[in-house]
């Protein structure tokens, strides 16, 4: 299982890391990040929810990184990707929602 979660710079971020039981485990913002983090692959540089273009640049991330599970811990990018929950759906990904 390859799963995403989103606000990297966030320590929730990292306390839901350290609970998952998944294959490979990514962490993503929009935000700055470590651009060593970044280059190493270790982090992703997400889109900015402010693009037009936002859920399917977010769909195209997840279908090249091959992410099962995209948890989402900004309410700015929740209220986005739930307009287009459906289509991830087709395309087999799920999106958890984390305390929102």
């Amino acid at each position: 299982m390859n799963v995403l979660i989103t606000a990297a710079n966030s320590a929730e971020a990292y306390q839901l890391k350290s609970k998952l039981n998944a294959w490979s485990i990514l962490l993503g913002d929009y935000q700055e990040l470590p651009e060593i983090m970044v280059k190493s692959g270790k982090m992703v540089k997400l889109p900015d929810p402010k693009s037009v273009s936002y859920m399917h640049e977010m769909l195209t991330l997840c279908l090249d990184k091959k992410i099962d599970t995209l948890y989402v811990l900004r309410e700015e990018e929740a209220v986005l990707l739930k307009e287009s929950e459906q289509l991830f759906t087709e395309y087999g990904i799920e999106i958890v929602y984390q305390n929102l």
